[in-house]
This record gives C-alpha cells, sequence and structure tokens, in this order.
C-alpha cells in the first residue's frame, strides 16, 4: 500500500473512532434532559385535572346557590333523592290574665298604702306573702275515711294538692302517737294566693249564715292575720251532697306589715269585710 492510503485509513478509522465514542454521549444528554421534563411534563398534567375538577365544582355550587335563595331565602338545600324534613309547628301559649286581686292591688291599693302611710319606697308597701289553709282532724285516730275525703275537699277548695300532717310527740292523754296522721295543710302563693283570697271574700264569706264581719282583734302584732272558718261548705267547689261530715279549717294571711294597722289596713283595701267597731260577731 501506498503512504496516502494508509493516512486516508488511519482518519477512516479516527473517525469511526470518534463516532463510537461519541455516540453514547449524545444517546445519554436526552435521558438527563427528559427526566425532569417528563416529571414537569407530569406534575403539570396532574395539576390541570384538578384544577379543571376545581372549576367545575366552583361552577356548580355557583349555580346551586341562587337556586336555593329562590326556593326560601332561610331554608337549608337538601341532597337530591332526600325529602325535605317537616317543619315543627308553633304551639300557641295562652296568656293567661293576672288575678282580679292582684291587678287591683298593683294599680290601686298600693298607692293609696304609699300616700296614707308616706312610705318612701314602693319596696316598703305591705303585700301578702303567703296564705296557709290547715284542717285539723283528730278524728283520724277512729275514721280513717277522713284522712281521704278531706285532701280532696281541699285541693278543690285552694287548688293545690295539700299535705298530710303527722304528731311530732306521743301524748298519751289523747291517744296520740308520734308520726301518726292528725291533720291537712296546704301553702298557697304567688297567684293561687291571690285567687284564693278573691273567692274566699267575695264569695264564700258572704254565704255564711247570719254573716256580720269577721274579728279586728285576730293579728298577731306583726301585722299576720287568723281566720277560723266553721264550715267548707261555704265555698262553691264543695258538692252538699257528696260531704261526710261538716269540718272547720283555719286561714292564716301571712303580710309583709310591720304593724297590725298596716296590716289591717291592706286587708281592709282587699275587700276583707271587718266587723264594724263595737260590733261583736
Amino acid at each position: 500500500m501506498s503512504e496516502e492510503e494508509e493516512k486516508s485509513a488511519e482518519r477512516n478509522a479516527s473517525v469511526e473512532g470518534q463516532e463510537d465514542v461519541t455516540a453514547p454521549a449524545e444517546e445519554e444528554k436526552p435521558k438527563r434532559v427528559r427526566k425532569p421534563a417528563a416529571s414537569a411534563a407530569g406534575s403539570s398534567s396532574a395539576a390541570k385535572p384538578a384544577r379543571a375538577a376545581s372549576s367545575r365544582s366552583k361552577a356548580a355550587t355557583a349555580k346551586a346557590l341562587p337556586a336555593v335563595e329562590a326556593a326560601a331565602p332561610g331554608a337549608k338545600a337538601t341532597p337530591k333523592g332526600k325529602a325535605a324534613p317537616a317543619k315543627r309547628e308553633k304551639r300557641a301559649v295562652a296568656v293567661r290574665t293576672a288575678p282580679r286581686l292582684l291587678s287591683r292591688y298593683e294599680g290601686e291599693i298600693k298607692g293609696q298604702l304609699l300616700q296614707e302611710f308616706g312610705y318612701k319606697s314602693d319596696m316598703q308597701v305591705p303585700a301578702v306573702k303567703k296564705v296557709i289553709v290547715n284542717v285539723g282532724l283528730g278524728e283520724a285516730l277512729t275514721n280513717a275515711k277522713a284522712l281521704e275525703t278531706t285532701p280532696a275537699q281541699i285541693a278543690a277548695i285552694t287548688g293545690q294538692k295539700p299535705v298530710i300532717t303527722k304528731a311530732r310527740r306521743s301524748i298519751a292523754g289523747f291517744k296520740l302517737r308520734e308520726e301518726q296522721p292528725i291533720g291537712v295543710m296546704v301553702t298557697l302563693r304567688g297567684r293561687r294566693m291571690y285567687e284564693f283570697l278573691d273567692r274566699m271574700i267575695s264569695m264564700a264569706l258572704p254565704r255564711i249564715r247570719d254573716f256580720r264581719g269577721v274579728s279586728r282583734k285576730a293579728f298577731d302584732g306583726n301585722g299576720n292575720y287568723s281566720l277560723g272558718l266553721r264550715e267548707q261548705i261555704m265555698f262553691p267547689e264543695i258538692d252538699y251532697g257528696s260531704i261526710d261530715r261538716v269540718r272547720g279549717m283555719q286561714v292564716v294571711i301571712t303580710t309583709s306589715a310591720r304593724t297590725d294597722p298596716e296590716g289591717f289596713r291592706l286587708l281592709e283595701l282587699m275587700g276583707m269585710p271587718f266587723a264594724r267597731e263595737g260590733q261583736t260577731r
């Protein structure tokens, strides 16, 4: 071979060797570049459906809100296929009027007492605090039926269920033992107290035969008044044909008055029919 041929063969071999060396480098470059490109493309492709889904949900809610507001401004949206819960009907509450005697006390009696006694504050004006109705049943030692009929009669008169009182200690002279039932008692306050006083003053007391007024001296020195009634049939709530025996009762009216004249004037303005001065019952 000539020198020129040898040189050309060497050039061809060097060129082929360079192509073999550079070929893997050219093949690796796209791999290195493609890896981050592929990840970025994957993230962008994953973000696109999420953005599309969020935009769709916003559009759906935007379309649903006007429909709900148009249906009912204050109603909650219910999913499809489920019936809306039924609304509870509001119960009509009957407004009870104040007792007649209480309205009269607040409107007339209170102001009149304030002027007569010269109180400096409305809180000093006397008022009725409670009314106690007590029935003694000494006959219950021998007649057990008395404890069945008497509580029902007192409940009809006062509008409140009474309690049965028991003996605190044993007394041999009265053949009485401790914790033995001997009476019936009820304590009235508030609305029932004023209603009972109104019925007793305006309806029950005038039905007493030969009635000339209640005693003016039955105060205890602190403005509290005690009244004894001989018959329970004086109240219109009691049926005369259903009673087994006529029984009396004691009514104690407790007031906030400090003296007897103040308590007397309070009950007098309420309508208590006191006897005239110097007149006996």
